[in-house]
């Protein structure tokens, strides 16, 4: 089609054609369907009634014939037997009908055919017997025939199998009732269709001859109007409007095009006498000025070489002196002047005209370039006119002929540059003038500088009495202020004293209760150990493993206080972050009754965790200060409750509470609110406050009734504060007390200057001794165990344990040559190295870090880096609990790292790992 130009006109006519062809071959094809369609409406109506009339035709029949058979044997009248004749005449007239209308159903077909030898059994057996009895007069035969109820039986068998022939039927008919209704919808649809794609065919033959005709015209407008909006759009004139059509939107862009080419023509002259223009401005010396106008107007006009000559009088005569080159190559290649009439640039400037040569001589000049020389063929000089008179002349050379828009644009440029040259002379004299003055102005300014000297001592002389009244008046308002702040400060120190002096008695009562929380478990660990340590063989397994057993119990009660007194003093000072992350609440109530319902059951008490329905499932927040500040509630709720219950109810907190409690919290953002109540012994009125002071207690003295340190309830408000929620109390003496917790939802994780990040143990309340019990258990178990997949890994491994105090070496060989475990032991950092000398088939090194001669740090990089053994495990061994502590372990070689006091069986963890990957790179 690429050959054929169809015009606008020949496109219309061509894309209503289209739309027609498309619409007939709509309407055949849904002609087509609509015939079909007919075609099985006139087999429903024709076959599946006539097949239902043959039935209920032959079923007739055999009625008939047992009618008329019945008839004749009652009365004996033979015309009764009439229809029982015709019936045995038609009925095997109208199966041979039905039959062959059932061809293309050979199920229904097979029906019919198991009816029609019970039809003739039917005839023969029953009723052409009774007939045949009843006409040679058998009534005895006939009485036994209806008594055995044979004919019955074959009737009703009939019947059955005409019912189910019929019902058959039936469902066939309703099947193709159902597939014409769907075919009927199917042609709906079909139609839809056809109506949707000539719809959007011609939608589309409609867009597509709009755009090819419209197309052109918008590009051309679109072009008038970048062309009247240039300042603004920045309209590219080079651009040119391309058509693949031939009709008139051709023509209609070519004018378009031949248009732009004028504009972009115009363009260039005024783009370049802009730039020209400005070029001007600031310039003071003529050299500097013909040397700018050269080398922009050269590459403008597409020139190897140029010059310019300027006006100059000597005396009487007018001479052209050259004054700036473009690409020349040495001063013999341009004439140095020219007078009036000598040469081109003089005839040039005597008759004030343009002269434009084309095919100069190669031998005229050449243009020298790195890799040769070469001959311009085209020639431009052109004289610089102001008010009637040649101020300069121009000269330049061209490889290719110059074009109209360069000689239009360098006869613009002739008032222009001409200006430039007698406005630049002018200012080079003023510029003279002005020198010699100014010799004249300095003398003056030194005058007036001494003048301006006195001036300015008076004024610093004046400036410095009213700065001395401005101090002696500050000094006044500084005494007076600093006497209220004297009286501010002598009220502040003696209400501190007052509080200081409460504050030593409640931490010399904290320090007595301390004193006998450490002292207990401390007392039944020396006590035990001594036993333990002078046994001869007194005390059996059973009592061993008891001592044993409440030993470690003991202790870990000891580490638990420490860790108490550590996390107060740490929040204390500032030193404790909290880290928000997605926290799931409906964890919250099966935590709880995992941890209190053994110690409820304990006590027989009722313990309930009730949760409101509109509690979100997650929320934003420190997961882990929320469980010990709940845990802690909780265990206080237990300790102080011997009846009774203890009720639990997590809701959303009512947004007048959170504005009362926490008024500056965005009213949008969630509260979630966690209240503890129990019927315990109460808290009195006065001292509902001081509980959450750190070193106060309910009861503060030695021989109180309940245990603990009075620092559970201060971490719990200091983790709250951290939190961005609240706590709050209520209680009255011998009823019990609700301890309730408002926490925002979501919030930004806090930063609080920390120098040391570290993770809380449990909460700092008094568990049972029943819990601890039952936790040795499981441990033991656990270890038992272990024992055994332990026996085979552990048994005939070396390891170099580093640590100098004999107590933790004699426990720790002790724990690992029950494994079977070769211990060497070194005493420092130094004897370690030594060691690792003198044989480097060691399994595993536990390192300890604070050790004399040598420390942990310098003996672990000394494995590394000085023994260069980069794959032997080293565990780490610290005391120091301080952030970082790990990543200065790891980056001083340590493989791993455990902190003191050590778990036995998190040990033996360790060891595993490490061991096994040991194996395992082997």
């Amino acid at each position: 089609m690429k050959g054929l130009h169809f015009n606008i006109h020949t496109k219309i006519i061509a894309g209503y054609l289209f739309i027609l062809i498309c619409l007939v071959v709509s309407l055949l094809i849904v002609m087509n369907r609509m015939s079909a369609l007919q075609e099985e409406v006139d087999f429903i109506s024709q076959h599946d009634i006539e097949v239902h009339n043959l039935a209920n035709q032959i079923q007739k029949n055999v009625i008939d014939m047992e009618t008329g058979m019945r008839g004749y044997v009652i009365t004996g009248n033979e015309e009764y037997l009439e229809p029982y004749h015709i019936a045995s005449r038609n009925w095997l007239d109208n199966y041979s009908k039905l039959h062959s209308l059932l061809a293309d159903k050979g199920t229904q077909q097979r029906n019919l055919e198991e009816i029609k030898p019970l039809i003739m059994n039917y005839i023969t057996s029953s009723a052409e017997y009774a007939v045949n009895q009843k006409k040679i007069g058998n009534q005895t035969v006939l009485d036994d025939f209806f008594k055995n109820n044979k004919g019955k039986k074959r009737t009703d068998e009939l019947r059955a199998h005409f019912v189910s022939f019929l019902q058959h039927q039936t469902n066939l008919t309703n099947q193709r009732v159902e597939q014409l209704s769907q075919n009927n919808n199917n042609l709906k649809m079909t139609l839809y269709a056809i109506i949707l794609v000539v719809t959007l065919i011609t939608i589309a033959t409609a867009v597509y001859l709009s755009n090819s005709i419209v197309k052109t015209i918008k590009q051309v407008i679109w072009t008038i109007k970048g062309i009247t909006d240039s300042k603004e759009s920045g309209v590219d004139l080079a651009t040119r409007i391309e058509v693949n059509t031939h009709d008139e939107t051709r023509e209609l862009a070519e004018a378009m095009n031949e248009l732009l080419s004028n504009l972009e023509k115009q363009n260039w002259i005024q783009k370049n006498m802009a730039e020209i223009s400005t070029m001007y401005q600031g310039m003071t010396d003529l050299t500097e000025l013909t040397h700018a106008f050269i080398t922009k107007l050269a590459p403008m006009f597409e020139a190897v070489y140029g010059v310019v000559y300027l006006r100059r009088n000597q005396g009487s005569e007018v001479r052209y002196v050259k004054e700036a080159g473009y690409a020349i190559a040495g001063e013999e290649s341009a004439g140095a002047s020219f007078r009036l009439g000598e040469g081109l640039i003089g005839q040039a400037a005597l008759d004030k005209r343009i002269f434009l040569i084309d095919q100069l001589p190669e031998e005229h000049f050449k243009v020298t370039s790195g890799l040769g020389d070469s001959s311009p063929r085209n020639l431009l000089i052109a004289p610089i006119l102001v008010d009637g008179r040649v101020e300069a002349v121009v000269e330049f050379a061209a490889f290719q002929p110059f074009m109209a828009q360069h000689l239009t644009l360098l006869d613009l440029l002739q008032d222009k540059f001409g200006s430039a040259i007698t406005n630049v002379a002018g200012r080079m004299e003023v510029e003279r003038l002005l020198g010699e003055s100014q010799v004249l102005t300095e003398e003056l300014q030194a005058q007036s500088e001494e003048l301006q000297a006195q001036s300015e001592e008076l004024q610093m002389q004046q400036e410095q009495l009213r700065i001395t009244n401005e101090y002696l008046e500050e000094q006044r308002q500084f005494a007076e202020q600093r006497a209220f702040e004297l009286k501010k400060a002598k009220d502040e120190l003696e209400d501190y004293s007052r509080k200081l002096q409460m504050s030593s008695q409640y931490k010399t009562d904290f320090l007595a209760n301390m004193s006998h929380e450490l002292r207990t478990p401390l007392n039944s660990i020396l006590i035990l150990s001594q036993m333990l340590m002078e046994n001869d063989g007194e005390m059996d397994e059973s009592e061993v493993k008891e001592s044993s057993r409440v030993v470690y119990t003991a202790g870990s009660d000891l580490l638990r206080l420490i860790d108490d007194i550590l996390d107060l003093s740490k929040i204390e000072a500032g030193k404790i972050e909290i880290l928000t992350d997605d926290m799931n609440v409906t964890e919250i109530p099966q935590m709880m009754k995992s941890m209190f319902e053994p110690i409820a059951a304990k006590k027989n008490l009722t313990f309930e965790v009730l949760t409101a329905s509109n509690v979100p499932n997650v929320i934003t927040t420190d997961g882990q200060r929320l469980q010990q500040i709940w845990k802690n509630l909780l265990s206080n709720a237990f300790k102080f409750t011997e009846q009774g219950s203890v009720t639990v109810r997590i809701e959303l907190a009512k947004p007048e509470k959170v504005q009362e409690l926490l008024p500056g919290l965005d009213e949008e953002e969630m509260v979630l609110e966690i209240s503890v109540t129990d019927t315990g012994i109460g808290i009195a009125q006065e001292k509902q406050q001081i509980i959450f002071d750190a070193f106060q207690q309910v009861d503060g003295t030695t021989n109180r009734q309940y245990g603990g340190t009075g620092l559970g309830l201060s971490i719990c408000r200091e983790f709250t504060r951290l939190l961005g929620g609240a706590i709050t109390v209520e209680s009255e003496p011998d009823k019990g007390s609700t301890f309730t917790l408002y926490v925002p939802g979501r919030q930004e994780a806090a930063e609080y200057h920390l120098l040391e990040q570290l993770a809380l143990n449990e909460a700092a309340v008094s568990i049972s001794t029943e819990e601890q019990e039952s936790a040795i258990e499981e441990t033991e178990i656990e270890v038992v165990e272990a024992e055994a997949s332990d026996n085979q890994l552990f048994r005939g491994k070396k390891v170099l344990l580093v640590e100098d105090d004999r107590r933790n070496v004699f426990a720790l060989v002790t724990a690992l040559e029950k494994k079977g475990v070769k211990v060497q032991v070194a005493e420092n950092g130094r004897r370690a190295i030594e060691f690792l000398q003198e044989q480097a088939d060691f399994d595993l090194v536990f390192m300890d870090i604070m050790m004399p001669v040598m420390g942990g740090y310098e003996a672990m990089k000394a494995i590394r880096h000085d023994l260069k053994m980069d794959r032997l495990p080293i565990i780490a061994l610290t005391a120091k609990a301080m952030k970082g502590e790990r990543d200065k372990c790891m980056e001083a070689g340590a493989s791993d790292y455990i902190m003191k006091p050590l778990n036995i069986n998190q040990l033996f963890s360790l060891m595993r790992v490490w061991l096994t990957e040991q194996v395992n790179e082997d």
